[in-house]
This record gives structure tokens, C-alpha cells and sequence, in this order.
């Protein structure tokens, strides 16, 4: 899965395909157990219950056909819930679960979560480093041995990170060309203050190590949220699509995060608006064709239990 890149200009034509891909949803139950990181009262509309029947209708309106559910806290017991969630639906295509990295274990927990029930739609791992105090965390001996071991699942390694972590990420993916790294959100660029440096360097040195790939994501939550417009995500957006390429970017909506600064379907249509000057087949790669390279998601899918 982690290990095939698509190049641009082998996209699939939009007009082909069965409908966007979402690379980035989220889904939580507050009754099975809390989200902590829901701190505070500018984060009080998330502190509800988000499911796949509230996800489906908003995705089914954007033309959105198959998506890619990520995890949300470090905790072992949700990638298994995701993984059957996944095994359950027509929409869940893929999911980037969590497992401790730094366990010596962690290859047979690899191994065990793919047995699973939904376990041939875990697609990759994850793991919050945004909230690591130590800025090298991904250099960590133990947590190489975990890198390792997700390559080897044939996995991809999402990167929940700050910018002031991306010097890390870059080093990481420089000592584990074996395994594609996927960036979330851009690597969360200062966008509500409208500067650039030092990150549009630290994402270009990145994005010039060829395992590296990156998601049109999370940035409305970046910038202003209530006065945010698209002419503010542009230079952002810019950036990473002339450093990755379509070929290695793709679009997420970050839902239901994405709704503390806009509707699902304005996240898809700042992003078409961002992307409006590509080629068809550039605009396939970024609303499906990258997903399906990296992630071996894509095409609707059929749920295996009711």
C-alpha cells in the first residue's frame, strides 16, 4: 500500500472516476470513551458524538465515494473499533489506525490488527507527535524499530505534526526510504498569521525526498476561523502542490474537526477552487488517484458484515 506513488499524469481522468476520495475523516462516540484533547470552549462544538450516519450524507452531497478514517487518541483499543467500523461500510475504504511504535512487540500488534475483522482496510498508523515534548521523537532508536515494522506491514506512517517539527519528519523519512510517510495538514502552517517561513523551507525539504507525500488538509482550522477566505489558504496551498506535485498531494476534509471554521463541502470547494488551475488528470491525482496510490483506497466498497 505505502509504497506506490502515482505520478500525475497516470491519474485517472475525474470524469472516469466513481467520486472523490476523502483522505482524512474522523469519528468518535463521547460514550465509549473521552477525547481529551477537546479542551476549552472554542473546541465546544466538537464535544459531541460524531458517526459514519452523520458523515454520510455530507459526503454523499461533495460526491465523495470512499474515505480514509484516522485515529484520534493513543489508545489500543480504537483501531480495532475502527477496523470493524471499516469492515461494516460502504464508505470507510481504508483506516490509519494507532499502535505503540516504541514496543518491541509492535510488528506482531502489526500483524494481529490485520487479522482483525475490517483488518485488510488498515491502510497506515499514526501516532499524535504534534504533542511530544521532545522535538526528535521520530529519531528515537525505539520508535525507528516501530518505523521499521509499519514499512515492512507495508503500511504508511501518517505525520501528526507542528512546524517546528518538520526538520524531524525530514530526517526520518531520509533514514526509512522503505516507508511512505504521509503529512497531515500540511505540517499545520502558521496560516492565521500569514507567514510562510520557516515552514514552506522545511516542507519543500520533505517534499524533496521522493517517499514523502502530503494532504490538502486541515487548513481552514489553520487560518481565521471565522474570517478565514480562500485567498488565505492560497499561498499554503501553493507551496505544497509546487513542492509534492499532484501526483503526491491529496485532499482530506479533516471532518468533523473542519467544522469549527467551515461546512464539509465548503472544505472540498475551497480546495477545488485552490486546485481549479490544474490539468483534469493533476486534479484526479489530488481528489483520488494520490489515495489510491499510497493508501490502496478508493473505489467504493462493500461491507462485509451488516
Amino acid at each position: 500500500m505505502g509504497e506506490a506513488l502515482l505520478d500525475a499524469s497516470d491519474a485517472p481522468h475525474p470524469a472516469r472516476e466513481a467520486g472523490f476520495v476523502d483522505a482524512h475523516h474522523h469519528v468518535w462516540d463521547l460514550g465509549v470513551r473521552d477525547q481529551d484533547w477537546i479542551k476549552g470552549p472554542e473546541l465546544a462544538p466538537l464535544r459531541r458524538n460524531f458517526t459514519l450516519d452523520d458523515l454520510r450524507p455530507e459526503a454523499a452531497s461533495a460526491g465523495v465515494t470512499a474515505a480514509v478514517l484516522v485515529q484520534t487518541v493513543a489508545v489500543a483499543e480504537e483501531t480495532p473499533e475502527f477496523l470493524a467500523l471499516a469492515d461494516g461500510s460502504d464508505l470507510v475504504a481504508g483506516v490509519v489506525g494507532w499502535t505503540d511504535l516504541t514496543v518491541p512487540g509492535v510488528a506482531d500488534e502489526l500483524a494481529r490488527l490485520c487479522q482483525l475483522p475490517g483488518g485488510g482496510r488498515l491502510v497506515g498508523i499514526r501516532h499524535q507527535v504534534q504533542g511530544e515534548r521532545d522535538p526528535e521523537w521520530l529519531l528515537r532508536d525505539d520508535v525507528r524499530r516501530g518505523l521499521r515494522a509499519v514499512a515492512s506491514a507495508g503500511l504508511a506512517y501518517d505525520l501528526v505534526v507542528m512546524a517546528r517539527q518538520l526538520p524531524a519528519c525530514v530526517r526520518a523519512a531520509a533514514l526509512h526510504p522503505e516507508l511512505t510517510f504521509v503529512l497531515d495538514h500540511l505540517g499545520k502552517p502558521p496560516i492565521a498569521s500569514g507567514t510562510l517561513e520557516p515552514w514552506a523551507s522545511a516542507v519543500r525539504a520533505l517534499a524533496a525526498l521522493p517517499n514523502t507525500v502530503c494532504k490538502l488538509s486541515g487548513m481552514v482550522t489553520e487560518a481565521s476561523w471565522a474570517r478565514w477566505a480562500v485567498r488565505d489558504l492560497r499561498p499554503y496551498a501553493e507551496t505544497v502542490l509546487d513542492a509534492f506535485g499532484a501526483g503526491r498531494l491529496m485532499w482530506g476534509s479533516d471532518w468533523p474537526v473542519c467544522g469549527l471554521a467551515a461546512s464539509y463541502g465548503g472544505v472540498l470547494d475551497a480546495a477545488r477552487e485552490l486546485m481549479a488551475g490544474l490539468s483534469a488528470g493533476e486534479r484526479g491525482a489530488v481528489f483520488g488517484g494520490t489515495a489510491r496510490g499510497v493508501y490502496g483506497v478508493g473505489e467504493p466498497v462493500s461491507p462485509t458484515r451488516a
